[in-house]
């Protein structure tokens, strides 16, 4: 990354600077990666106070953990290849009080990252709206950078996509048709890759996708909830992703436990990482809301990672079943 070169501005022009297919497309062995979510500065105090649509006013424990969180990962050895926060990276919805002050705050805290380390941003419901407009769109990407797109780590293809337009699009069709074209244009390229010997179109060792909803929290054919895809959007979505091939051959050794080791009962439930059919959750670096209490006090001690490993330790028929 360039002296000039904003960090929160390396996805552009549905890329990511430094981790391009060309620089990038070549297999170099395992390597790990933090996955994230959910700072969500304004949170704690907002749900201690039962007012989550309007409270928000205060997030100094949120700046504290994130710090916290900047510092573990920094200790980490090998030193991770990026590390991706899947989205709620603020409280405060786009156009309300406390939004400019929480993404300043969040910034400056996320500056510590080693330089060494890329961040990779997530859009998720709080940064563009439960129902995202064109504007509100607009707003992340002038801040966050793009809302979808895809870079590459030693050989392994990563998707980032926009989940709220798979949720509710209503007032944007154009932009989730968009979303659509791209991502269909990604997953055959990456199809046609794997499947002839003979393409001249590098072939990603993995297909990792990462957004902010979940296709599903525990099961492809559980009923519609606030916190998964609809069925029909789910079902859509898992069966364009087998047949490209996300999440075979690959293998992630999934090392991930809460956070850290924080003093207090967090586990989380929302969001996810994906790999194909295999779900895994992230850990919140703000408030999990799946407790029915919020520990007084919390400390990021470690950082646990994830290891992207060179071969499946279960077939493809596993996976998707």
């Amino acid at each position: 990354m360039s002296e000039k070169e904003d960090l929160f501005l390396r996805a552009k022009h549905r890329t990511f600077s430094g981790l391009t297919e060309d620089a990038e497309r070549t297999w170099t062995g395992p390597f790990c990666f933090i996955q994230a979510a959910d700072p969500q500065l304004g949170l704690m105090k907002a749900w201690r106070e039962g007012d989550c649509d309007g409270g928000g006013d205060e997030w100094a424990e949120e700046v504290e953990l994130t710090k916290q969180t900047v510092e573990a990962v920094n200790r980490l050895r090998p030193r991770p290849r990026f590390m991706v926060l899947c989205g709620d990276l603020v409280h405060a919805m786009p156009g309300t009080p406390f939004r400019e002050g929480q993404e300043r705050d969040l910034k400056d805290a996320l500056k510590g990252t080693d330089p060494s380390i890329p961040l990779v941003f997530v859009s998720g419901n709080h940064d563009l709206g439960n129902t995202p407009t064109p504007s509100t769109v607009e707003q992340y990407c002038g801040a966050w950078g793009d809302d979808y797109f895809s870079f590459w780590v030693g050989g392994v293809l990563c998707l980032v996509l926009n989940s709220q337009l798979f949720y509710d699009a209503s007032a944007c069709p154009q932009l989730k048709e968009a979303q659509e074209t791209w991502l269909e244009a990604q997953l055959s390229k990456a199809s046609s890759s794997s499947s002839s010997s003979s393409s001249t179109e590098p072939k990603p060792k993995h297909i990792l996708v990462f957004q902010h909803i979940p296709l599903y929290l525990k099961s492809p054919d559980e009923e519609d909830d606030y916190f998964n895809l609809q069925k029909e959007v789910r079902r859509r979505l898992l069966d364009r992703f087998k047949r490209a091939g996300v999440g075979t051959p690959w293998c992630v050794e999934d090392v991930l436990q809460p956070l850290g080791r924080m003093s207090g009962p967090w586990w989380s439930l929302i969001g996810c990482f994906k790999a194909g059919a295999s779900m895994f959750d992230k850990a919140c670096v703000g408030t999990f809301t799946h407790t029915h209490r919020l520990p007084n006090q919390a400390t990021v001690t470690s950082v646990p990672s994830y290891t992207v490993s060179r071969s499946p330790t279960q077939s493809r028929e596993s996976l998707w079943k």
